[in-house]
């Protein structure tokens, strides 16, 4: 039972005890079309995104997809570029392998996009718990069924650092954030004492290179999921190409 991050890709590689699993967060389908709400005119990289993940695929041979919450971007339903995109992108995934998508808060109407593929499951936001090995969005607590893991994967925060160098220079990476699961805060919401929590937790960057993200190293800043930054006991931070940068809070 483990959860390893694929070098270099914003996802990893899952097993459970039962099976082998690619997860990635975050994948935020038709991305362009809101920034282009925004005044930023980028053509859709759409294409771009699934061939990335369909190479992913070959190169981890997984017995199925977990996608943690956010496979499209609009709030309030998909529709046009970013309605072609997911269902171009579940389509090419679910002739090879099940997907299982764990709804995230900008997945909305995702039942309409799905409904026509046997091979897709959609979970609740709390998530879902596969083996010993919880998957969760983050945008709302885990349930304690998920916490009943040994390791909690969740999305949402899209955690990067602003790295930068002795003469000047900035650049902002997307980063992994793993360390232990403390308990208070998930016992707290829940009410319960003697709530199991996971031993660990592994926070995903976002799959979607253009999302953003939580400057996890600036101070200042707030975490979006609620049970971070107390869930995270000893969090350290990775780049996506396995390099170890320590404490996050010290990069």
């Amino acid at each position: 039972m483990s959860v390893e991050p694929v070098p270099g890709s914003p996802a990893a590689v899952a097993d459970t005890g039962e099976d082998r699993l690619l997860v990635v967060g975050d994948y935020h389908a038709g991305i362009e079309v809101g920034l282009r709400r925004e005044g930023v005119e980028l053509d859709s990289r759409g294409e771009q995104r699934r061939t990335r993940l369909l190479t992913l695929l070959d190169r981890t041979t997984p017995d199925g997809l977990v996608v943690l919450g956010d496979l499209g971007h609009t709030i309030g339903g998909a529709r046009g570029d970013e309605r072609e995109e997911i269902e171009a992108l579940l389509s090419a995934v679910s002739e090879r392998i099940p997907v299982t998508i764990v709804k995230g808060n900008h997945d909305g109407a995702i039942e309409d996009r799905i409904a026509e593929f046997d091979r897709v499951t959609l979970t609740p936001g709390h998530g879902t718990r596969r083996g010993n090995i919880g998957f969760a969005h983050g945008h709302t607590w885990p349930s304690p069924d998920v916490l009943d893991a040994q390791i909690l994967c969740t999305a949402h925060e899209h955690p990067v650092v602003r790295l930068e160098d002795d003469v000047g220079g900035r650049r902002v990476e997307r980063v992994w954030l793993r360390g232990d699961c403390l308990p208070a805060s998930f016992r707290e919401f829940h009410g319960d004492e003697e709530l199991h929590v996971p031993d660990g937790l592994v926070v995903f960057p976002a799959f979607n290179d253009l999302s953003g993200g939580t400057w996890v190293n600036v101070e200042g800043q707030e975490f979006l999921s609620p049970f971070l930054p107390d869930g995270l006991g000893d969090g350290e931070a990775y780049l996506l190409d396995g390099t170890r940068l320590g404490d996050y809070r010290r990069v």
